[in-house]
């Protein structure tokens, strides 16, 4: 559960408790904004399970070389998945283990496509069909619906279900969710949210005769009030595209996905990478997801669920426009001083570190988006 924190607390209350660690911290007077991805309270402090969750978009599309996969890599790591003995779970496996709190299997994987291209259909099915693998497509339904090019068929959509394939919502328009159009206040901007979303809602419960339960942010974008809007709809969960592992401690609101796509993150070397990264649960977040105004926030810092899983001398806290910086843990709090203007859109933060038993990267991913 994603539930707000005092606001009014503040790096400098942090540092008043953790003087030797945070010094940088009190010299600058910083704000802390905090959200809680819920509460450590009660969890266990055994090693948690570890589900990949990949996305796909394009198959043999050559000409759309940023979205796409060859068909013979596809293959090609699906057959890692079965010769590495890894499990391929369906998505609703995933989402009632983390509603329910059953155990998360080790090696496991889920196959989930993004927009629905035609090329899912005449490539992707039958490569996932000779591996008798489950997935999952989402949706982006005004493209079916107005017939765009490169598009699947509703008629398709049909087929893929009556066999058991997955189909979930991609939102209506396909919009950047988290960017307000120009001259909306709060309450114009959600209700612009709600409307994208009930249009696709209804369309897929006409045309394939389910409402979704899932949803996929376009572009994995989103804020607060993206975050707010999406739960008012009565979604089980809602998966962005934050590289990261699934774990027993993710929030089902905020389901992490590694893209496959291009040229790196397609490659066998990346893909091997992503399946041997485990989760790093944490609680609390500085900055947090409001849409974020501040230009140089004074210090980016987590508050770890399971602190004593990690090498101290390990941790590293990751911006987009800024790079990695060693981080630096007091208690169960890592923090990282900041003096640098962000100018870009967007940016994503992450905090990492390697695990004592196994010398794994643990790592979590959260976004940042200016209004």
């Amino acid at each position: 559960m994603i539930s707000g924190i005092d606001k009014r607390k503040s790096c400098f209350y942090y540092s008043s408790k953790l003087l030797t660690v945070f010094q940088t911290c009190l010299i600058l007077t910083l704000f802390l904004q905090v959200l809680s991805y819920g509460s450590g309270a009660g969890a266990s402090d055994s090693a948690s399970g570890n589900v990949t969750i990949f996305i796909y978009h394009r198959f043999g599309e050559s000409r759309y070389p940023t979205t796409n996969v060859g068909v013979d890599r596809f293959h090609e790591q699906m057959s890692y998945l079965k010769d590495h003995d890894y499990q391929v779970i369906p998505l609703s496996a995933l989402v009632n283990a983390l509603k329910s709190g059953q155990p998360l299997p080790e090696k496991a994987a889920v196959i989930t496509i993004d927009d629905g291209y035609l090329s899912v259909y005449n490539e992707a099915w039958p490569v996932l069909k000779s591996f008798g693998y489950p997935f999952t497509l989402f949706l982006n339904v005004e493209a079916v619906n107005r017939k765009y090019q490169d598009f699947i068929s509703w008629d398709q959509a049909r087929e893929l279900a009556a066999v058991g394939v997955d189909i979930q919502d991609h939102t209506y328009s396909h919009h950047r969710l988290a960017d307000r159009p120009d001259g909306m206040d709060d309450a114009a901007y959600r209700a612009w949210i709600a409307a994208d979303l009930a249009k696709g809602s209804e369309i897929l419960l006409k045309e394939l005769g389910n409402r979704p339960g899932y949803l996929a942010l376009p572009y994995g974008e989103y804020n607060s009030i993206v975050m707010e809007e999406v739960r008012a709809r009565g979604y089980e969960a809602v998966f962005t595209q934050d590289p990261g592992s699934v774990s027993e401690q993710t929030d089902p609101f905020m389901v992490p996905r590694e893209p496959i796509l291009g040229n790196d993150w397609a490659s066998m070397d990346h893909f091997k990478s992503v399946l041997e990264r485990v989760d790093l649960p944490i609680a609390d977040i500085t900055p947090d997801i409001d849409p974020f105004t501040e230009p140089a926030p004074s210090c980016f810092c987590a508050r770890l669920i399971h602190p004593e899983r990690y090498r101290t001398s390990t941790f590293g806290i990751y911006v987009s426009e800024v790079g990695w910086n060693k981080g630096t843990l007091e208690k169960d709090v890592v923090c990282v001083a900041n003096s640098s203007v962000l100018k870009r859109r967007s940016n994503r933060v992450a905090v990492s570190a390697r695990e004592k038993d196994t010398g794994r990267t643990a790592i979590r991913f959260w976004l940042l988006i200016r209004p």
